[in-house]
């Protein structure tokens, strides 16, 4: 945003002052006006630049912080591990169950039957 001039803004009030058929004529309570006009016009540059400051200063922050969110949530990576998706890692252990195998069948048995 351009900086306001102080008679800028003046100016402009009583352009459209004059359009509502007042006009400003020269005299104190003018110069109270152009004073107060003045006071904006560096009111209005002065949180522009603050804004912009605290933008700029707001961003950086923010940068940081996705900064730690990634080097967080990352995924740790060493030399020898594997990249995921190549198939299973060496340490998984896999269960195979064969079909029609009756639980237990593999069992000794310990002498004692159940009938008399």
């Amino acid at each position: 945003m351009k900086p306001i001039q102080k008679d800028e803004l003046y100016a402009n009030l009583s352009e459209f002052l004059k359009g509502k058929g007042i006009e400003l004529k020269e005299g104190a309570y003018t110069k109270g006006i152009h004073a107060g006009c003045s006071l904006l016009a560096d009111a209005i540059n002065l949180s522009q630049t603050g804004f912009e400051r605290a933008k700029s200063g707001l961003e950086r922050k923010v940068d940081q912080v996705r900064q730690v969110i990634h080097e967080k949530t990352a995924p740790i990576r060493s030399a020898n591990s594997r990249p995921a998706g190549r198939g299973p890692s060496t340490n998984s252990k896999r269960v195979v169950k064969k079909s029609g195998a009756k639980p237990g069948a593999g069992k000794a048995k310990t002498g004692k039957s159940k009938s008399r």
